[in-house]
């Protein structure tokens, strides 16, 4: 049901200072800016930094995954660990490194098989949930499958084929990294009004919206699906 990511939304203070890091260190490239926000590409995806004026506010201390190529990994470790005190994760055959921005994200760049150079795209959103059964059941709804389960703590991981989402109850992950409260986040789907009635029941809001239909799920994470 869902087929793609289009954005994800982070709430920051200081919106030159959040902006300058992604295109300093990441080398996002800016698409819009106003002085409420800012909107960089990551790939086909756009991550959004948003002074909290208004509402959909983005989400606070989101841990969230950039994509690169195999290839591109070790350019990003020698790169970055010249500024940061980088926590590095193997996972099968695939590495990851986590840093930190300037508004408290725990920012990963994982190895994917994807085309191109540099950032490719976001393939992973951790979102913080009150209570994970009656998460897990409401973003089954849109179609998303299991794919793991936290063997000591309350987690599921989740996917619709492009990109994950991994539901948390309060807690630490890797690289003391936390589930993100507040996220704004907008999927592409072939029939935005049958996604969102397949969760209407459970969500807390239904919206008509300019570009698409809006969804506030059970913990206040608003989804808009186009």
């Amino acid at each position: 049901m869902l087929t793609g990511l289009r954005w994800l939304a982070l709430e920051v203070k200081y919106l030159d200072r959040a902006q300058s890091f992604y295109e300093s260190f990441l080398d996002l490239e800016p698409v819009r800016e106003s002085e409420t926000d800012a909107v960089l590409a990551a790939g086909d995806t756009d991550l959004v930094l948003r002074r909290p004026e208004g509402v959909p506010r983005g989400g606070l201390h989101t841990h969230y995954a950039f994509s690169t190529p195999f290839e591109e990994y070790d350019r990003w470790w020698d790169r970055l660990s010249e500024s940061f005190d980088l926590v590095e994760h193997q996972f099968g055959d695939a590495k990851s490194l986590y840093f930190y921005d300037v508004a408290g994200n725990c920012v990963e760049i994982g190895q994917r098989d994807t085309d191109g150079q540099g950032i490719t795209g976001i393939f992973e959103i951790v979102l913080e949930v009150a209570d994970l059964d009656r998460a897990e059941s409401f973003y089954r709804a849109l179609g998303m499958e299991v794919m793991g389960r936290g063997d000591e703590r309350s987690r599921v991981r989740l996917t619709a084929g492009p990109f994950d989402l991994e539901l948390w109850e309060p807690q630490l992950g890797l690289a003391d990294g936390r589930g993100g409260v507040h996220v704004d986040l907008g999927f592409e789907t072939a029939d935005p009004e049958a996604a969102a009635d397949a969760v209407a029941d459970e969500a807390r809001s239904v919206q008509t919206v300019t570009d698409g239909v809006r969804v506030v799920d059970p913990d206040g994470h608003r989804l808009t699906f186009r």
